[in-house]
């Protein structure tokens, strides 16, 4: 039986930190064993927001890709190649932007809220308006039959659904398929402050770094603000390095911090201590192998190189069906 094929990408941003990890990179090592994964560099979108910019596009794709192979990702098993290396993905944008109307990109609840948020980036440009429509086309090119999504990206889907369908009424065909939503939960991750962990936010643990940073980091992050004095009962819930103790220590250890720091018989020291000690031995052999990878200078070049070249072949077919279907 064939698998469905599934597509997703990531912005190059550089190096991934943990939240990255569990909120994207973990579902895709899991997705590959069981649907045919197109993965790829979305460095055309990058554009969207940096195009003023774009000096650190090539060194943030290498880095992330690093991390994508050291953390779990087998091009053996998917497949990995970047955007703009296949040159149809523009050619599809374009033909699928003169279909899209405005109003629907200007519905967006994204472009709005990046709009109001963003104020040193000047984003009232036709490619940030209309990337939608790029997003459609990334998809679409492959045929795609299901996208990871979490829930508040089902309004983006659902763009990409109508576009396809657009095409196929307009043009009298069944070139694309409507993909559907592979909904995906992901661990809401907060950073070393309390905030949503974010490069921006400077409050990240990175997949990259050394045990040694990382023990730094988590010993000067925050816990329950409440707990003032060493012996102040403490609140687990309320404490933000509690939200990464569910996630790196074992259920039977945390059976005993929690009542322990309830009843103030464990210091917030010793407490994350403990979490740095799981935390680096959970990421340690992928840091191990992430190094190996890195001492290749041409290992990230040529995986993108061999996979876009991949991509090419599948996205050529479906440039062939769109072309039959306008009849250009």
């Amino acid at each position: 039986m064939q698998k469905q094929r599934v597509v997703s990408g990531m912005r190059p941003t550089g190096r991934l930190h943990i939240g990255h990890y569990h909120g994207v990179l973990e579902n895709w090592v899991t997705l590959q064993d069981q649907f045919d994964c197109f993965f790829f560099v979305a460095d055309w979108h990058s554009l969207t927001t940096e195009y003023a910019d774009t000096a650190g596009i090539k060194d943030s794709t290498r880095e992330m890709v690093l991390d994508w192979v050291a953390f779990g990702l087998d091009p053996q098993k998917c497949l990995v190649f970047e955007q703009s290396q296949v040159d149809q993905h523009a050619e599809l944008n374009l033909i699928l932007g003169m279909i899209t109307p405005v109003s629907w990109l200007e519905r967006n609840p994204t472009y709005k809220e990046m709009l109001d948020n963003i104020e040193q980036r000047d984003l009232s440009t036709f490619g940030f308006l209309g990337y939608p429509v790029l997003m459609a086309a990334d998809i679409i090119l492959y045929k795609a039959l299901r996208v990871p999504v979490g829930h508040d990206q089902l309004p983006h889907l659902e763009i990409t659904r109508e576009i396809a369908r657009r095409f196929n009424h307009l043009y009298n065909c069944q070139v694309f398929p409507e993909p559907e939503a592979l909904l995906t939960e992901t661990p809401k991750l907060l950073g070393l402050d309390g905030r949503k962990m974010s490069k921006s936010y400077g409050n990240s643990i990175y997949l990259s770094e050394t045990a040694e940073e990382t023990a730094a980091k988590i010993k000067g992050m925050v816990t329950d603000t409440q707990r003032i004095r060493r012996a102040d009962p403490g609140d687990p819930d309320q404490c933000v390095a509690f939200n990464l103790h569910r996630i790196y220590v074992p259920q039977d250890k945390l059976d005993e911090i929690v009542p322990a720091c309830k009843n103030a018989s464990i210091g917030c020291v010793d407490c994350k201590k403990i979490l740095t000690e799981h935390l680096n031995e959970r990421l340690a052999p992928f840091r191990a192998k992430r190094e190996e990878l890195a001492q290749d200078p041409g290992f990230v070049n040529d995986l993108l190189t061999d996979g876009s070249q991949r991509a090419t072949v599948e996205a050529k077919k479906t440039i062939q069906d769109v072309r039959a279907a306008l009849r250009v």
